[in-house]
């Protein structure tokens, strides 16, 4: 008995090891799953956290060289979610809850419609989207968010999904 306790005990923090890896690239930045790696997930245990953004947004280019790179950010970010990155203009096709979303050509740029649904129509960048572990819209945020207010929204929301 005394042994498989202490099995399970190995197994139980190599488990929580891998989690920890899964959630930083080995530089230690924060590790971002595709959209549609996200949509793939069928058993998620975390809810998720997506980025919004597009290649010419200087505020998105901020966020990850100021926000995402702050070490309480990234922890919080990490422990909690599952965190996506979405570039709204993306040109690939995408399916999300049993609808395929195309890019559309509109302006000088275009977009891709799934940009369109997370966001409600309202497009803004950068901004970021909290889904549930089913993928259903918890909140909507918009705008450049130093650390502190960053972290400001991730307290006020954590208590909401746990």
């Amino acid at each position: 008995m005394r042994i498989l306790s202490v099995a399970f005990c190995i197994l139980l923090m190599v488990s929580c090891q891998k989690e920890k890896v899964s959630s930083f690239n080995e530089d230690g930045s924060l590790k971002w799953l595709s959209m549609a790696e996200a949509a793939a997930m069928t058993d998620s245990d975390k809810p998720f956290f997506i980025d919004v953004y597009t290649d010419w947004c200087g505020w998105c280019k901020r966020m990850d060289a100021n926000t995402f790179t702050d070490e309480e950010v990234k922890q919080t970010l990490a422990e909690n979610f599952y965190l996506v990155k979405f570039n709204a203009e993306q040109k690939e096709a995408i399916s999300f809850k049993g609808q395929e979303f195309v890019f559309t050509q509109t302006g000088r740029r275009g977009r891709n419609g799934l940009a369109v649904e997370l966001l409600d129509g309202r497009l803004s960048y950068p901004s970021f989207v909290y889904l549930d572990k089913s993928l259903n819209t918890i909140k909507i945020s918009k705008g450049y968010k130093d650390p502190s207010g960053m972290m400001n929204e991730l307290n006020s929301i954590l208590p909401t999904i746990q």
